[in-house]
Parts: C-alpha cells; structure tokens; sequence
C-alpha cells in the first residue's frame, strides 16, 4: 500500500472547483421573471466599462436597440445612474416555435461617485448604441504650509518675526534620531 502526504489546500482547491462546476454560474445569473406564455424572461442588466484618463472619468455603456430619448442619467448625493427600458415587439405565429434570447425591460445601473464631483461639468453622447459619459475628476486637495507670526520679544509695536512650519516625515525624524 502506498501513502499519499495529506495536502488540505489541495483538498480545498479541489472542492472549490467541483463547487463551481455543481453550480456553474447559477448565482452569476441575474433573477428571472415569468412571462404570460410561462417562460422565464431575463432581466437585462447592460454591461458598462469605467476607465480614468487624463483626469476624466468616462463611462461607456452598451445599449443596443435603445435611442438617446430612452436613457435617462441623473446624478444625486454623488450617486451616478443611468437608467431605462428596452421593449421587445413579441410576433405571434400559429404555426412555428419562436425562441426570445434577447433580454428586455427597465434597468438602472448606479455608481458612486468621488465626493468634488462638479455635476456642471458631466457631458453624455450616445452613438451606435453606447452611452458615452465623461465625468471630470474632482480636484485634490493640496497640502498648504501655514505660517506663525509672533510679536518679536520686548516690543510693543506689533513687530513680527515670520516662522516657517516645515513639514517632516516620520522617516525623517527616525533618520534624525539615528
């Protein structure tokens, strides 16, 4: 008889990958509705794509089927959503079966967005069935030296002596320590 040496993350990858397969992306699936005829409709949840580039945001949505008039983007408490609906026309045929794969329906995608965002500034096109939404990234907040002034000793008139606050790092301080 030949002994194995007990590997358990091993054991885990392997039942992580039969756990997959069992299942095999029944919880990746958006929730379904029935439909009159007793299927199942697919809830359409239109893909999007965020990238930041030369300090702006763009957002790219794909929407095929819909015009600009049928998408509606709103922007609250840095809270960007675009939302919407799709129809489909549904043929009648006596005789044939017909398969809809085609998701359809209202959806609404929301981000959230850094605080600063100057709403103002938001531009949106829509072509070829893409949303396209820039968002100019907000402003950061630079660090400002401040400085103290202090009336110079044994003068009454108000006189100052201007101190500069410099900034050290705690990397500086240990090397000053050293």
């Amino acid at each position: 008889m030949t002994l194995v040496r007990w590997e358990p993350v091993r054991e885990r990858s392997t039942l992580q990958h039969e756990i997959n397969r069992l299942f095999g992306g029944f919880f990746d699936q958006p929730a379904s509705a029935p439909t009159v005829g007793g299927g199942l409709r697919r809830q359409w949840i239109p893909p999007i794509d965020l990238v930041q580039s030369d300090g702006t945001y763009i957002l790219r949505a794909d929407l095929p089927g819909l015009a600009s008039d049928d998408v509606k983007i709103e922007l609250d408490d840095n809270v960007l959503t675009i939302s919407g609906e799709r129809s489909t026309a549904q043929e009648q045929h006596a005789e044939g079966y017909h398969r809809f794969e085609r998701a359809s329906g209202s959806f609404a995608r929301a981000l959230t967005l850094p605080a600063g965002v100057d709403a103002e500034a938001i531009e949106a096109t829509f072509a070829d069935g893409v949303l396209e939404v820039r968002i100019p990234a907000p402003q950061q907040a630079k660090p400002r030296r401040v400085t103290i002034t202090t009336p110079a000793a044994g003068d009454s008139a108000a006189a100052s002596v201007t101190e500069r606050v410099e900034e050290t790092t705690s990397t500086d301080a240990v090397a000053a320590a050293a």
